[in-house]
């Protein structure tokens, strides 16, 4: 394919092109990614010191679990500005003038860029589900111990809450799904009407036909003040396992391919999972936006530096991007809201912005 009707421009080009803008990228992920850690830091080290057995090796411990989370914020909005600062160097210098006047298209000119945010696409979408889903558990589990001790395995969850008539149930801990689960350090508050009249506690509780089976059990009676022991008991409670997992699923601690099984097997029982699935689609288009960002940062690669509208080009296209994440976190909130299909929660604002800059582009350059 001659280089006028290769979508890419030569390879010195495009190599050159590329690298300045990962460069760029990184330089700024890695700049906000520093800052907002030690501003977080600064917030959160009283608390982690206030536990006592706490030391600097547990302020490291948070660093490493909490900057995860913020290089994975920070990094959409570094694809952005390494995209303007880019094609603002490369105006300035004239170098889009030349390529232009080398017979490149405006669309060839902004293919090194987008293959290399691809590139981060693919790095991003790796980061997210084989690390950050991984460290978000732990710090999870950590923060809901008030950064004290956790199990050696890191899967402490927030306690969850049962109803089921008059009677309360809280595990400390849940896992597996389906009959498969198990509830771990099990508190069951019998009452009728408003007024307690007894609490069972139990070490474990599985699901058992009619009801459940717990083991290490310990039953305090509230009219006659007596306590019992039994290592194993049945108790008729007709409360499905789902309604234990559904509360444990969180999207941003589970891979993408788990969050799917999940997801199934809630529906499976009935359960909503409308924001599950809209979490799901965003795993995938989230990362797709850092290929937009070229494309919205492209109004700052044309037009003659000289002409003084050069600055008005970028804060255009600071502006296009911005307003992109808006509306990305706008859809994404509709849709945890119940208010539009989790497909239209994450994937409309990418197509339309797509298309916004592709008009802008064919309008001013094509």
């Amino acid at each position: 394919m001659t280089p006028l009707l290769s979508p890419f421009p030569s390879k010195t080009i495009a190599l050159y092109a590329a690298r300045m803008f990962i460069v760029r990228t990184l330089a700024f992920a890695l700049g906000l990614a520093i800052v907002l850690q030690t501003l977080d830091l600064l917030t959160e080290s009283g608390k982690i010191l206030a536990v006592a057995g706490n030391d600097e090796s547990s302020l490291w411990l948070y660093v490493g679990l909490r900057f995860p989370q913020i290089l994975s914020f920070a990094l959409p909005f570094s694809v952005l500005l390494g995209t303007l600062v880019t094609f603002l160097t490369l105006n300035q210098n004239s170098e889009v003038t030349i390529f232009k006047a080398a017979g490149l298209s405006a669309h060839q000119i902004l293919m090194p860029l987008t293959a290399a945010a691809f590139g981060i696409t693919l790095f991003t979408f790796a980061f997210n589900e084989l690390l950050l889903v991984r460290t978000n558990a732990r710090l999870a589990a950590w923060q809901a111990a008030d950064y004290g001790a956790t199990p050696a395995d890191g899967s402490v969850t927030r306690a969850v809450w049962v109803r089921e008539g008059s009677d309360l149930i809280l595990a400390q801990r849940v896992d597996g799904f389906d009959e498969d689960v198990v509830l771990n350090n099990v508190t069951i508050y019998d009452r009728t009407g408003n007024r307690l009249t007894g609490i069972i506690r139990a070490v474990k509780a599985r699901p058992a036909p009619g009801g459940w089976r717990l083991s290490g059990v310990r039953g305090f009676d509230m009219e006659t003040a007596k306590v019992t022991t039994a290592p194993s008991l049945f108790l008729a409670l007709p409360v499905a396992p789902e309604r234990f997992t559904g509360a444990v699923v969180k999207a941003d601690q589970m891979p993408f391919w788990e969050l799917v099984g999940a997801i199934e097997n809630l529906k499976a029982a009935g359960r909503p999972t409308a924001q599950l699935e809209g979490a799901l689609h965003h795993k995938l288009s989230g990362p797709l936006s850092a290929i937009l960002m070229p494309l919205l940062g492209s109004v700052a690669a044309f037009g003659l530096a000289r002409s003084g509208k050069l600055f008005v080009r970028v804060v255009a296209g600071m502006a296009l991007g911005f307003g992109f994440f808006v509306a990305d976190n706008f859809m994404l909130a509709m849709g945890n809201f119940g208010a539009v299909p989790p497909v239209l929660a994450a994937w409309p604002p990418i197509l339309l912005f797509a298309l916004i800059g592709e008009a802008l582009l064919f309008r001013t350059e094509e």
